[in-house]
């Protein structure tokens, strides 16, 4: 029977610590619900280290859907552009097409492929998104609104770029482009004399056992699929053409996209993940503080590079990342079409295994540290009692975050570098805290037992 339901779904290999950070992740889940209202349900799929797996999930699938699970369909939007990428580092592997090739040269004749002066678009042009073409062609005018891509056809790509004049040589300046990603998936099937769709599954979805993965899912599997929400409704599935394909349309599940983070973030053992491991490497410069690799953005933290992708559409967000040095990822997906909060990327900073003990702490103790502290001129921290019995930290405007213990009055989180410690009088009453965050100290009072509604902090209203 169809249920409405929040199910909570984890798979670990029996590790008391992948437990606990389960656990973790779905009060996180459920905190971020409740805070902001706005998401139906969010899973998170974690690589660790060492090679093992977890799935954590939390919240509905939707009113009419089968309960939210590892097998929960979602649309990946701007993640199906990785697929292209690879699939372009592959074939030049084996000859078919070369970076530099003009795109040109995988069109009918009678296509103009826009150029200024004599610099052509290549097909690493469209992979680095500097072409110069726009995001979204001038001739894209939905029959649809909420279905924006169902109409647009190859033909209606051919005109685009007949009649499209660049404001910029090609490879000159990085601008975001879903058209020319959907044009090189495009040449790329004319360079193989397949489809796109057929081309990927063949070369990427079949070898990896991705079977849940593609823009079309017929039978059981398409019961499995979420429903699309924004501004608290349900709303239609997006779909895509021959001419977008390369860019968006894929709908894959947590289980499937696991596979793809595996083979992306493990040593290359096969041509297809050298395939990937080149698709990662630095192409060209993107935008400030990251590079790009084929379609894959690149960015650095704290001496380490990671990669990235993000995908939306009208009822879904996706994200994936991973760290290719320490070989941990993560893929995360929603089906509300606005998510931006950065539960993934704080695994990927701070996801390695933490070498500190965590005691436990009689609840009274916890409890009167529970109240507002004044720990910057202009800012307050928001310590909490959970129902749960554990501490939670929260600045205004952002998700709360679990505190663990290191010892009776020093806090530390999993998900940031923070640190806090709660000064305590002779009477076993808190009266301030210190806050360390990324090395930098603040200390402040304790000023109020209270704390206001996790919304309104989140939401930065009346808080200090």
């Amino acid at each position: 029977h169809r249920r409405h339901l929040a199910v909570e779904v984890m798979r670990h290999h029996g590790q008391q610590r992948t437990a606990e950070r389960g656990a973790h992740h779905r009060q996180l889940f459920r905190q971020r619900i409740f805070q902001f209202d706005c998401l139906p349900g969010i899973i998170l799929g974690i690589l660790e280290a060492d090679g093992t797996t977890r799935i954590v999930s939390y919240g509905s699938a939707g009113p009419e859907a089968w309960p939210l699970g590892p097998e929960s369909t979602f649309e990946l939007g701007s993640i199906n552009k990785t697929f292209t990428g690879t699939l372009l580092a592959l074939m030049v592997a084996n000859g078919e097409v070369a970076l530099d090739d003009p795109v040109g040269k995988y069109l009918p004749d009678h296509v103009s492929v826009p150029s200024l002066g004599d610099r052509e678009i290549t097909l690493l042009d469209l992979a680095t998104h500097s072409s110069g073409l726009p995001s979204t062609p001038d001739n894209h005018r939905p029959v649809d609104p909420e279905n924006p891509w169902a109409h647009y056809t190859v033909e209606m790509l051919y005109a685009f770029l007949s009649g499209y004049e660049l404001e910029r040589s090609p490879g000159e300046e990085a601008e975001y482009s879903n058209i020319g990603v959907g044009l090189l998936g495009h040449a790329l099937a004319r360079a193989a004399g397949r489809s796109y769709r057929d081309l990927l599954r063949e070369r990427i979805l079949e070898p990896l056992g991705m079977v849940s993965t593609g823009y079309t899912l017929e039978g059981p599997k398409a019961e499995w699929t979420a429903q699309g929400h924004a501004a608290g409704g349900v709303i239609p599935f997006w779909t895509s053409t021959e001419a977008i394909d390369g860019a968006g349309g894929l709908r894959s599940n947590v289980e499937d996209m696991l596979r793809y983070l595996r083979a992306n973030v493990g040593p290359p053992k096969t041509d297809l993940e050298r395939a990937m491991a080149t698709a990662h490497r630095v192409q060209r410069e993107f935008v400030r503080g990251f590079d790009i690799g084929l379609t894959w953005s690149i960015y650095y933290h704290d001496g380490r590079s990671f990669v990235e992708h993000g995908g939306l559409t009208g009822g879904f967000s996706s994200f994936m990342g991973f760290d290719p040095m320490n070989r941990i990822g993560f893929v995360l997906l929603t089906n509300t079409g606005r998510f931006d909060d950065d539960i993934g990327r704080d695994f990927l900073h701070f996801g390695l295994p933490l070498n500190i003990p965590e005691v436990e702490v009689n609840e009274k103790v916890l409890a009167s540290y529970a109240g507002e502290y004044a720990y910057r001129d202009d800012r307050s921290v928001f310590i909490r009692l959970e129902d749960d019995g554990y501490l939670t930290a929260q600045t205004p405007g952002n998700a709360r975050v679990r505190l663990f213990a290191e010892s009776e009055t020093v806090f530390y989180a999993r998900r940031h570098p923070w640190r806090i410690a709660f000064d305590v009088s002779e009477g076993g009453e808190a009266t301030g805290l210190s806050s360390t965050y990324l090395g930098t100290t603040h200390s402040g009072p304790k000023v109020s037992d209270q704390t206001p509604s996790a919304r309104v902090v989140a939401g930065n209203a009346e808080a200090r």
